[in-house]
């Protein structure tokens, strides 16, 4: 089965403040095969985390359609409160975050049936934090 592996990442300044979003997409042999780097508006650390891992999400479907059902799909990310919220280990506080959970929750069981969400170190999420500031510093 085939594996694509996204770094996620999302950030604000100021939190909230201007924020932005970076996906990295590679395949198992760290091939890249797509990144995202781009401004959310001004919004939270966590709402910008929640929405990386969504655009990532849609990203993927639009890319693969319904192939995805057959393949297999990790996301990385360095922040382990949206990890441990996607796979309900942790409640959510912040109703704000809901709406986002909602869709990445519907997009995960129409099309990703073979998701695996992981916490990384920000050492290990160098290239999605990069292209968060990359966005950040354009603007």
């Amino acid at each position: 089965m085939e594996k694509i592996i996204c770094y996620t990442d999302g950030g604000s300044r100021g939190n909230p403040g201007p924020a932005a979003i970076g996906v990295f997409v590679t395949n198992e042999a760290g091939d890249k095969i797509a990144e995202v780097s781009e401004t959310i508006g001004n919004s939270t650390n966590n709402i910008a985390e929640y929405m990386a891992v969504a655009r990532c999400l849609n990203g993927l479907k639009k890319k693969y359609g319904k192939a995805t059902r057959d393949m297999e799909f990790e996301i990385r990310m360095d922040s382990e409160l949206v990890k441990k919220q996607l796979n309900a280990e942790y409640q959510i506080k912040d109703i704000g975050l809901i709406p986002y959970f909602i869709e990445i929750h519907n997009l995960r069981v129409a099309s990703f049936p073979n998701l695996t969400l992981t916490h990384v170190r920000r050492e290990k999420n160098k290239e999605a934090d990069r292209l968060v500031n990359e966005a950040l510093d354009g603007e």
